[in-house]
């Protein structure tokens, strides 16, 4: 949903942001250094391209992009100065995966998120003003790393033309050159994009370089028949790319914690039951949601010092009102204080990670 708000987002690579309060700041070490972290974050698969087993364990994640009160995405864009406050409190959530919505370069929030037992889904290509080719640096410069489960092409780039209109064929033309320059590079770690609802059996003809497809989808307090037309569709494993439910109730109107918790607990256990069904078809491999914090900026008529109510975004709607007040969808809120979804969610993720 990222960037589907009024306000555009910048030009796609990584900005430092905003400097990290005293204490926050992130030290770190490189995979092979004296201090670097080893443990394991999740039960990977080896991978080779084409692969339908992608992964062993459920992605239990959130989308992740830090942008601090006052700021806007992406020049605000802070990975390092917000990893010392979100790993552990993700961590305590169960987290074993993280997607971002801008390359996350930076070695040592790599190795923080690695050692808390976190991975990435490292979206290297969101922005279709820049040519492909930045892709080639982009995944050369992290994919050594262990944290590195995917590379990620677009979001919901059917819905915006990589956020520069381009229409559904020039987005698809970009977005299979950009997986296929990845693949050059690199060709151990799957590559995914980032899908508004479910493709036409021609799209997903069209982008045999994409080996998973995450698929953003709100349907209220459920998906319907969501994974039963995947498996209609395709053989590719999937997960879900962004769920979930704002914290705000435009029928109050007001401020409805309650309902978001309901809606994120209820829709985290229908996809990691579809994790961990026996049945046949394509794999679902869990699910990302959104999101993991407030963001101020995405109301482009309020305050970036306020929490507004406005905001739009492309697709169905959120439980229980059908509207997206895109300024309250964080698990935690902007100052990283818990909502009650939090907790719901960490006990469907407590229950998934022990299957």
């Amino acid at each position: 949903m990222l960037g589907d708000a009024a306000s555009p987002p910048g030009d796609g690579r990584p900005s430092p942001g905003t400097a990290a309060p005293p204490g926050d700041s992130l030290q770190g070490s490189s995979p092979g250094d004296a201090g670097a972290p080893s443990r394991p974050p999740v039960d990977a698969a080896l991978f080779s391209p084409g692969d339908a087993a992608v992964l062993g364990a459920a992605l239990r994640g959130v989308c992740w992009n830090p942008v601090p009160l006052g700021a806007r995405h992406p020049e605000g864009l802070d990975y390092a100065g917000f990893a010392a406050r979100d790993i552990p409190l993700m961590a305590e959530l169960g987290v074993n995966v993280v997607r971002t919505y801008e390359p996350l370069l930076d070695r040592a929030v790599l190795d923080a998120l690695w050692a808390a037992g976190i991975q990435v889904i490292d979206s290297v290509y969101p922005w279709g003003g820049d040519e492909p080719s930045v892709v080639v640096e982009r995944v050369r410069a992290v994919a050594d790393h262990p944290g590195i489960l995917y590379f990620a092409v677009g979001n919901e780039w059917n819905y915006n033309g990589l956020y520069v209109g381009l229409s559904h064929a020039d987005a698809l033309a970009r977005v299979a050159e950009a997986a296929r320059l990845i693949r050059a590079e690199d060709d151990r770690h799957p590559i995914a994009t980032i899908y508004g609802e479910l493709p036409s059996a021609e799209t997903l003809a069209a982008l045999p370089e994409i080996d998973v497809w995450g698929i953003n989808a709100y349907r209220g307090i459920g998906f319907g028949d969501l994974f039963d037309r995947w498996r209609e569709l395709t053989q590719s494993p999937m997960f879900v790319a962004e769920y979930g439910a704002d914290a705000y109730n435009a029928s109050l109107p007001g401020y409805d914690p309650a309902s978001q918790a309901l809606a994120v607990a209820t829709l985290a256990r229908e996809i990691l039951a579809q994790t961990a069904s026996e049945g046949g078809g394509a794999r679902v491999l869990g699910g990302t949601i959104f999101e993991w914090a407030d963001e101020w900026w995405k109301d482009e008529a309020g305050s970036l010092d306020a929490q507004d109510v406005g905001g739009i975004a492309p697709g169905g709607g959120p439980y229980p009102d059908q509207v997206f007040n895109e300024e309250w969808w964080g698990l935690v809120d902007i100052e990283r204080s818990p909502r009650p979804a939090f907790e719901g969610l960490r006990e469907v993720f407590a229950e998934y990670a022990l299957r």
